[in-house]
């Protein structure tokens, strides 16, 4: 039995040591555009498409699939309900967040000569339009946050002209928190912070999927900043790495364990700023500020769809199968437009 335990206690040692460090680079590649100059090279639908990615991806379907058992476990913990009541008291200060965590990641922007993402050089129009954006979150007053997310609005559909929308959809979450924006203090509002998630999430998962269709950026990276790899080859390394980032981005849009994503995404963010400085502050810190966000918030706006289904095994083959669904979706879509 001591044997037994010895060995359970070093196989989960192995698997949360490996997680973390599959973890720890997922974000160091969120935007592999920023730290590269590599002519992307598209892969063969049929090399991304190999054995090893067809099983990772039914296991992750079936890890999904078990997840929100395992999250209404979880629930039970009376240490978690009293974080959660504790977290659920600052949700009046999410939108006050918001703003200001918009006008420091544009200010940030602006001092790098830079919009929206570190390797986007702003046009004089879009540094200005921002500099009032900055102004107009500042003062509380809701109709000059409603003006400010227009002009959100605008900076993005400038980069859009400029660099194309299928480049700028790395980018979706700026949309949603200028919709958000828009629902404060309007009846609308309760579906503001569900924009966001589903901007968010979104975004994580198209460019997790760039990195299957264009393997080469992050090689390239993995190679040039001696990213760890923990003993796997670079390229099975990369397609776990991605997967990884886009279940994260799938659960958030689906309403499962967001607060501990949050939490646990958030330091890792962290940890990444040293290896990658200032371009990194710049490009993360506005996902940094929705992270904790939606740490405050939790799922409190959402009713998954996972309940229409009565037995855990029908839940859970909804979800697997859902998974599946939006994986495939999501890679056909940026396959055929890349």
């Amino acid at each position: 039995m001591k044997h037994i335990f010895n060995q359970s206690s070093k196989s989960f040692g192995f698997w949360f040591t490996w997680m973390m460090g599959m973890l720890i680079a997922v974000p160091a590649f969120a935007h592999v555009k920023w730290f590269n100059e590599v002519e992307p090279v598209k892969e063969t639908l049929e090399n991304i498409l190999s054995p090893a990615f067809l099983i990772i991806s039914l296991l992750v379907a079936v890890v999904i699939g078990l997840l929100p058992q395992i999250e209404a476990l979880m629930a039970n913990s009376r240490m978690l309900r009293k974080v959660e009541h504790t977290l659920d008291k600052y949700r009046t200060y999410t939108y006050i967040l918001l703003k200001w965590g918009i006008a420091i990641a544009l200010l940030l922007q602006i001092t790098n000569d830079s919009i929206i993402a570190p390797e986007i050089e702003g046009t004089s129009l879009q540094r200005t339009l921002a500099l009032a954006v900055i102004v107009l979150l500042l003062i509380p007053y809701h109709w000059l946050s409603k003006l400010a997310a227009v002009l959100i609005l605008i900076i993005f559909s400038i980069s859009v002209e400029h660099m194309g929308a299928f480049y700028m959809l790395d980018y979706g979450f700026y949309i949603a928190i200028a919709v958000a924006l828009l629902m404060e203090k309007t009846k609308f509002e309760r579906f503001g912070m569900p924009f966001i998630y589903l901007g968010t999430g979104l975004s994580l998962c198209w460019v997790a999927v760039e990195k299957w269709v264009f393997p080469g950026m992050s090689l390239n990276i993995i190679e040039n900043w001696n990213v760890p790899t923990f003993g796997f080859e670079p390229e099975l390394f990369l397609i776990l790495a991605a997967f990884i980032e886009f279940v994260v981005g799938y659960l958030l849009v689906v309403g499962i364990l967001n607060r501990i994503l949050a939490m646990v995404v958030t330091l890792i963010f962290i940890m990444t700023t040293t290896l990658f400085g200032f371009t990194e502050i710049i490009g993360h810190f506005l996902p940094h500020v929705i992270l904790i966000l939606f740490i405050i918030e939790g799922v409190s706006f959402y009713h998954p769809p996972i309940r229409i289904h009565k037995t855990k095994l029908d839940q859970i083959i909804f979800v697997s199968l859902n998974f599946l669904f939006v994986l495939a979706t999501m890679l056909l879509i940026y396959y055929r437009f890349a």
